[in-house]
């Protein structure tokens, strides 16, 4: 039964099973609403190098009064900042940007043809040296994945990916699984376009929860580690209470059986610049 909040990477590291997403569009300031999760009980908060707000969440993170090795914090490496040397500047610089000694995870953002392996051998290095406590890739699919396996000395402990009741990918979860890579859900309530699907409320009514709850237990009971972005307090607060209920069989697969290969549209990425990273 999954009702503890944590579960283990392949090198034995313990990540929460919800954590705090913080990509928005919009450039909203995230420093409130990371503050205030960490002073609610979340412990993991996921940002990356292109998401330009680092800096805030090394901001919430020195106010809000958390231990620091109570905490799990994760960013990636930008696509333009990908190769082997270039990779070791955008590590230290994200680390700088977030005011901390090491990370807990750090991962390649996208796969890049012609770079990524490079890439992987520098968060090698990083791990090896102890600078990073996990790593692992963002958006591989398996055929990136197997491109990794002729260089890689260390297998990821992570593949974050695109995964919500629309869009499954149980090809690429079962391949992960067995090579012992933990997977994590990126955007799993499909930034609200789900809360209205008449299943998802059915069974959200029944257990007294709302649908994003429900969606999250799925993820969870699933063995994914989920990290939705939210800056309302109401909604981090809610995200949060989803170990006290199980879902059935059943309703796993009612929810499992919504899939519809459908991915979120892409965000337009030109408008965010290096130099507003902060």
């Amino acid at each position: 039964m999954l009702n503890h909040e944590y579960t283990s990477l392949n090198n034995g590291v313990k990540v929460p099973w919800v954590g705090l997403g913080v990509w928005t569009a919009e450039r909203q300031d995230a420093t409130d609403a990371v503050k205030f999760a960490l002073r609610n009980g979340y412990r993991s908060i996921d940002t990356a190098a292109a998401y330009l707000n680092e800096g805030q969440v090394g901001k919430a993170i020195q106010e809000s009064g958390v231990n620091r090795e109570d905490l799990f914090i994760a960013t990636k490496v930008a696509n333009g900042d990908q190769g082997y040397e270039s990779t070791l500047r955008a590590f230290d610089k994200s680390l700088e940007t977030l005011h901390l000694d090491y990370l807990d995870l750090y991962l390649i953002h996208w796969p890049v043809k012609g770079k990524s392996l490079e890439t992987w051998k520098a968060l090698e290095h990083l791990y090896k040296e102890k600078k990073v406590r996990a790593i692992g890739v963002s958006n591989f699919q398996i055929s990136d994945l197997e491109e990794l396996w002729p260089v890689a000395e260390i297998k990821p402990m992570i593949n974050q990916i695109e995964f919500h009741p629309y869009l499954t990918q149980k090809e690429l979860s079962d391949y992960c699984k067995k090579q012992q890579i933990h997977m994590e859900a990126w955007s799993p309530l499909m930034k609200g376009l789900l809360s209205e699907h008449p299943i998802l409320l059915e069974i959200a009514r029944h257990h007294q929860k709302t649908v994003a709850q429900v969606i999250l237990r799925w993820d969870i009971q699933n063995r994914y580690v989920t990290i939705p972005k939210s800056f309302n307090e109401k909604r981090i607060l809610e995200n949060l209470i989803v170990f006290d209920f199980m879902l059935s069989q059943e309703e796993m697969e009612r929810i499992s059986i919504l899939n519809r290969n459908e991915k979120l549209p892409m965000p337009d990425m030109s408008k965010f610049r290096e130099h507003d990273r902060t």
